[in-house]
């Protein structure tokens, strides 16, 4: 069975916009390749751009690993992180 990229960065956008500090700033699902994009909302300089490989690792722009589809929750806290958020 083939992993639904598109569900899985819809989830990971929607357990990243839990966290007080963060905002979505784009979800491109139709783009090659689809990714989310978030950032801190109180800086105009910490935001990362994330994908999901078609093994379920969501990756940053820069190649750092966030977790996997298997628990979407903790790469969206580890993504939080990075971006000096606050816990959801």
């Amino acid at each position: 069975m083939m992993l639904d990229t598109a569900l899985c960065l819809e989830r990971f956008a929607w357990f990243a916009g839990r966290h007080a500090d963060l905002s979505v700033e784009n979800l491109a699902l139709s783009s090659d390749p689809a990714f989310v994009s978030v950032r801190n909302r109180f800086s105009a300089t910490l935001i990362e751009s994330v994908t999901c490989s078609e093994d379920g690792s969501f990756i940053t722009s820069w190649g750092y690993r966030l977790g996997t589809s298997d628990d979407v929750e903790s790469a969206a806290a580890r993504l939080a992180f990075l971006l000096a958020a606050l816990p959801a």
